[in-house]
């Protein structure tokens, strides 16, 4: 596991540090620990896309966490994002941006915060390492469910919106959305329309009958289903 922190001040870079690696060593995980001083030197001297976990300082000086965190998103980068502040007021902006957790550098007991975050994230880890090999008509394909952005029905085809090396592929193949539905929902997704099956990690937002995925595409949700996805939503981002 390849972990960054990116924080200005040197004492909660060390902190941070120090909580990570005695969480992971009780773990019997392998890891290498990465730290920034800078959005600036993190997005312009690695290759974020290396790294399953990023810890953001909000408040730093020049380009700040949220920012960072954005440019991060932008590059179809989905690294799990930990919020670190010495505020709270950021929730919204962190949702956007799917950040999975904000640790307050000042709250009661830090280290504690960190031991639930790191749990989260490998249960979450353990979730997106579901797979299974799809009958396509363009050959048979192992998919990783977290790979899958959405499902649309289409004709008695099933058309896979899929994420594969930053750029998004479409497969098909004959079968029912209600049999997907049934096994998927285990693994985050949602039905938003009788035609579409989403993948609520990819979701930015849930707002005025519509979903918004991080790419900015948006799929229609009826009237009749928008207070069912919302909850859904709203409590998967409450899970993370």
């Amino acid at each position: 596991m390849k972990i960054a922190i990116c924080d200005d001040e040197k004492e909660f870079r060390d902190l941070i540090r120090v909580y990570i690696e005695d969480y992971l060593n009780t773990k019997d995980i392998l890891y290498t620990i990465d730290t920034f001083i800078s959005g600036e030197k993190f997005l312009n001297e690695t290759f974020p896309s290396e790294y399953s976990i990023i810890f953001l300082d909000i408040n730093m000086e020049g380009m700040d966490g949220i920012t960072t965190a954005k440019k991060i998103r932008e590059r179809g980068i989905n690294s799990y994002i930990v919020f670190v502040t010495a505020y709270i007021d950021y929730s919204l902006e962190g949702y956007k941006v799917g950040a999975v957790r904000y640790l307050l550098k000042n709250g009661y007991n830090l280290q504690v915060a960190m031991e639930e975050c790191l749990d989260a994230i490998l249960e979450k880890k353990r979730e997106n390492n579901a797979r299974k090999k799809f009958p396509f008509k363009e050959g048979q394909t192992e998919v990783l469910f977290a790979q899958i952005l959405y499902i649309e029905s289409k004709l008695h085809k099933l058309e896979f919106h899929i994420l594969e090396n930053e750029k998004i592929r479409i497969y098909t193949m004959y079968g029912t959305m209600n049999e997907l539905e049934e096994e998927l929902e285990l693994y985050h997704f949602v039905r938003v329309h009788q035609s579409y099956l989403v993948n609520l990690q990819y979701i930015r937002q849930v707002s005025r009958y519509k979903v918004t995925l991080y790419d900015d595409e948006t799929i229609s949700i009826p009237k009749a289903r928008y207070k069912e996805v919302q909850a859904v939503f709203v409590a998967y981002k409450g899970e993370i």
